[in-house]
């Protein structure tokens, strides 16, 4: 055959050859936009439900944490009152009226009382609700946790008990809202909250063959990162859940309970008309006396209860021989699952909540 046509025919083979790998490079690179495509709407339609139940749960701790301070502070309102009335009554008597409600249940509501205004006062501003959430997820180490003296912060009060739990509860970051991220690290852990996923813009390698490896690798990825967010979401989901039962214990109980602290403002008004009038306040005080005491202990006893509620921790706290495991500064160290996620407290708080309900 002629040198030119065995050259003419060698072009054409390379060129179909050259054609072909053309063509298989585009199928692979097509192949690859299509996995890459279904990948990365797969990923976005995940983070937008992971987005919308951290926005939820995030809410409900807010709400649950302004709820628990709010009651905190009226604690103190219905102990300056029920102070005032009880030392009226007492006035003259030999046999003196005493609270029937036991020392320690007052001493923990006195400090639970103490310890809300500390923070409220503390967390003003841009930063309430970021505080608010961080203690309706830690308010429960009051509780448990040690000052640094190793005095249990429940038994402490005043300054003291504000002072070391504001300390449990992370202090300076509280206040700026840090501790509020209820989907952050906190809760859900590193391996789950983290960085999901790393792909720079969701870029490959033009090359047909080169761009479908990597856009299996990326396929793959984003199947680990779908699966964290989805053991995300069920963590926060059922967060919620126990973010909205707590609530709404709570707020069928402080309902009760207001309703006993305008028995007293409503007693606290007889008085002082009484008294503008001149008439014997010591007679009025007589007429009332049991309502009086009635109202005060009835109170207490609900104001024990829903500390009892909001101090029990939202997530187990590790323990180790019956003790409760606490770090460097004194802070009980919850515990983890495999994720380095908090384990949620569900047997402790369906108790608690059951007891609330049957009280």
């Amino acid at each position: 055959m002629p040198l030119p046509l065995i050259l003419g025919a060698a072009a054409l083979v390379s060129a179909a050859y050259g054609a072909k790998k053309g063509y298989d490079g585009y199928q692979k690179h097509s192949e690859a936009d299509d996995v890459v495509n279904a990948a990365k709407l797969r990923y976005d339609n995940q983070k937008a439900s992971f987005d919308t139940q951290e926005d939820k749960t995030t809410s409900a701790l807010v709400v649950l944490g302004k709820k628990e301070l709010l009651i905190g502070q009226r604690f103190d309102e219905f102990k300056t009152l029920a102070d005032k009335l009880l030392l009226q009554l007492n006035s003259g008597r030999q046999d003196k009226l005493v609270i029937n409600i036991p020392k320690h249940k007052l001493q923990t509501i006195e400090s639970y009382s103490y310890t809300a205004i500390g923070v409220l006062g503390s967390a003003a501003g841009a930063g309430a609700a970021g505080a608010a959430a961080g203690f309706a997820v830690y308010g429960g180490v009051m509780a448990l946790g040690a000052a640094s003296t190793g005095t249990a912060i429940s038994s402490l009060a005043g300054v003291a008990a504000t002072n070391a739990t504001l300390a449990a509860l992370g202090g300076g970051s509280l206040a700026t809202g840090g501790m509020g991220m209820a989907g952050g690290t906190a809760i859900l852990g590193a391996a789950v909250a983290g960085p999901v996923i790393a792909i720079a813009g969701w870029a490959y390698n033009s090359h047909g063959e080169e761009a479908l490896k990597n856009a299996r690798k990326i396929n793959l990825e984003v199947n680990q990162a779908v699966d964290k967010l989805a053991r995300a979401i069920i963590q926060l989901g059922k967060t919620y859940t126990y973010a909205h039962s707590i609530w709404d214990t709570l707020n069928t109980l402080f309902d009760t309970f207001n309703e006993y602290f305008e028995g007293l403002k409503s007693m606290e008004y007889v008085l002082k008309d009484a008294k503008s009038r001149n008439a014997d306040v010591q007679v009025e005080l007589a007429k009332f006396s049991d309502s009086i005491m009635r109202n005060v202990e009835n109170g207490y006893a609900l104001a024990a209860i829903m500390v009892n509620i909001i101090t029990t921790p939202l997530f187990k706290v590790k323990k180790a021989n019956g003790q409760v495991v606490t770090d460097k500064d004194g802070v009980p160290v919850m515990e983890t699952d495999a994720y380095d996620s908090m384990i949620l407290n569900s047997s402790k708080l369906d108790e608690v909540l059951r007891e609330a309900k049957a009280a």
